[in-house]
């Protein structure tokens, strides 16, 4: 275990007004302990590149290393199928010039002359393939272009826009994406196994939830703030989340058994820049936690039964004026009258009706499908809550959506996503989110339909008619849709979600009506959605042959009687037991086992098929642990 410790004297990043050769010369040759150089690009799984090109390289070759000429990779080291080919491979590297560049610090190697950890100035960059872009982070900047620019001709069309927004068009700068995510987290001791009902009885008593951190956890806590502080996120906060249970006092003092669920917040930025920036909070939250004895685990749930780990998502969009303030394009004229202006109803419209296309870039992977289960607070059916009245902000935690706003100061008004996860690739999901909401800002412009007129048609009943939205769905909901519905109700009122990523996923295999709006002013193409949808699939169904199934067979092997055999009752609950674990993992002369038949689907490529076993072996799982929880309980 490290002693880790933060060095304020340190450089920790250079802003974009730095990024040029005279700047960068000068910076590098006053920090010796920066002594490399990584490019990061992001892939479309979300992967994110990294190598160590030696200082004195990069400084001499500085004006080619800008201009992204020199630094290259091949198609076997990043996510991009169908298009980085085994015979067309080279993928080269563009760096950035208007984000954040970050010094990463290896705390375990500390320069012997400088007493300095050595450094790695690493550049978020762009993968270019024949002379196309072709990453996660060039999807996201064309995306983030072209809605401004859509949204500036709106305005300068519709002078009636400015109005409502209170500027005039000869005030206007720009348009900026703000975004914010909230990064949840599990730490853990090593090695050592907390009983998942134990976690859930915490839950449920609420005994963890913002409560004071201990131990090491508060330090690392505490570090992680302070650092991310340094790097220039502007933290607003780390928290205990719902998740967790008390940790046991060792002898020497010492806190062990630890299992805690984590939050930390930052402010708001360019939805580009706060990509980069989750991204740069995992490694170091990672980092810091490691160094301190504590494993983190991102994954949207890590263990069954309890609370996992959401990333909601905040989302709004800001039109700058030339003497340097912000107006709030979501926002009303009037707060006091109105939930959203024109532009907001039309993104919140936008995003709902084609959220089945955003979903895929959201909820892709079966772990994130495990935690988007009815009671955990994580939304299962596409319906958002924008507040019971206007004075009455939405505080439902049962739905997809959250309108968030203050009746007395606009500044505030924005969305916020409540089904992505800390794996989200977060560049994609506000690609698909924002060009998705732009389709239905271009409804709610051209129609001509007032605030009011538009909210009566975002707030429509089951059945009613809709110019925009589809006849046959609800989209507002003010009530807990799990317990104030059925299942039934659920999928009949809000649409049947997705079980499988092969069911998020298929909307991106056919031909759909939908696939031209992501590709509208060429932020995606046919060919990056076919290239991110078959990695998607292929991850799938790799997961589910190479982890899934091996983890669940040694699940099972665990799965032993130890009854008496005197007791009838015992002895039928076992029975039942067995018949289970038989179904799932044992072939025999009559019938094959779940788990063969979802290996025959994967080598057959039946990904329908495969879809419905995976549901089939979920919920034959999830029968026998119960009733092995039973079955344990009756044992004296």
């Amino acid at each position: 275990m490290t002693n880790f410790r933060i060095y304020t004297n340190l450089l920790y990043l250079l802003p974009p007004k730095t990024h040029n050769a005279e700047d960068l010369e000068k910076i590098l040759g006053e920090h010796p302990e920066i002594k490399f150089v990584s490019f990061v690009g992001i892939d479309l799984a979300g992967n994110d590149t990294d190598e160590k090109i030696p200082i004195i390289n990069f400084v001499d070759n500085l004006q080619g290393y800008l201009n992204g000429c020199v630094v290259q990779t091949d198609g076997s080291s990043v996510e991009l199928p169908g298009i980085a080919t085994l015979n067309d491979g080279r993928v080269d590297f563009e760096p950035d010039l208007n984000v954040m560049w970050f010094v990463d610090y290896n705390y375990e190697h500390i320069d012997p002359e400088l007493n300095l950890p050595v450094g790695t100035l690493r550049i978020p960059s762009f993968l270019i393939h024949n002379g196309d872009k072709v990453c996660s982070r060039s999807i996201l900047k064309r995306c983030a272009d072209r809605f401004a620019s859509e949204l500036e001709r709106y305005l300068r069309e519709n002078p009636s826009l400015c109005d409502e927004l209170g500027f005039s068009i000869d005030e206007f700068d720009r348009i900026e994406l703000t975004t914010a995510t909230e990064l949840e987290f599990w730490v853990s001791s090593p090695e050592e196994k907390i009983n998942t009902r134990v976690l859930s009885t915490s839950q449920s008593l609420k005994e963890q939830y913002w409560k004071r951190t201990k131990g090491v956890v508060r330090t690392a806590l505490e570090q992680t703030v302070l650092l991310l502080e340094l790097y220039g996120f502007e933290p607003e906060m780390g928290h205990k989340e719902v998740g967790g249970v008390k940790a046991h006092l060792s002898d020497a003092g010492d806190f062990h058994n630890i299992m805690e669920q984590l939050e930390v917040d930052w402010h708001y930025s360019n939805a580009l820049q706060a990509a980069d920036y989750e991204l740069m909070a995992r490694i170091f939250i990672k980092e810091i936690f490691r160094m301190h004895g504590l494993e983190v685990s991102f994954c949207a749930k890590p263990l069954s039964g309890v609370a996992g780990s959401g990333e909601h998502t905040h989302v709004n969009a800001v039109a700058f004026m030339k003497d340097g303030h912000k107006v709030n394009l979501f926002s009303p004229k009037d707060m006091k009258t109105d939930f959203l202006g024109t532009i907001g109803w039309g993104a919140l419209m936008g995003f709902m009706k084609h959220y089945p296309l955003i979903n895929p870039f959201i909820s892709v992977t079966t772990d994130a499908f495990l935690r988007l289960q009815p009671g955990f607070e994580a939304p299962t059916h596409a319906v958002a809550s924008i507040g019971r009245d206007l004075h009455t902000p939405s505080r439902n935690r049962s739905v997809l959506l959250g309108l968030i706003r203050n009746s007395d100061s606009s500044v505030q008004t924005r969305f916020e996503i409540r089904s992505p996860n800390p794996h989200t690739n977060t560049y994609l999901c506000l690609s698909a989110a924002y060009q998705c909401m732009l389709d239905g800002i271009e409804y709610a412009v051209s129609s001509g339909h007032s605030t009011q007129e538009l909210e009566k048609e975002f707030c429509k009943g089951y059945g009613e008619e809709a110019e925009y939205l589809e006849k046959d769905k609800v989209y507002r909901c003010e009530d807990d849709i799990f317990s104030h519905y059925s299942t039934e109700e659920r999928d009949k009122l809000f649409g049947t979600p997705p079980a499988t990523v092969y069911d998020s996923l298929r909307c991106l295999l056919k031909d759909d009506d939908m696939i031209p709006i992501l590709c509208a002013g060429g932020v995606f193409s046919d060919k990056l959605i076919s290239s991110y949808a078959h990695a998607m699939l292929d991850r799938w169904q790799m997961e589910l042959s190479e982890r899934i199934i091996p983890n669940n067979l040694s699940q099972i092997r665990n799965v032993v009687p130890f009854h008496d055999p005197m007791n009838s009752y015992d002895v039928a609950l076992w029975k039942e037991i067995d018949s289970i674990r038989n179904h799932l993992a044992k072939d025999t002369s009559e019938y094959v086992s779940i788990f063969k038949e979802i290996r025959l689907a994967i080598d057959a490529k039946n990904l329908k098929e495969l879809s419905k076993l995976q549901q089939q072996m979920n919920s034959l799982m999830n029968e026998m642990m119960t009733l092995y929880a039973d079955y344990g309980a009756n044992q004296l």
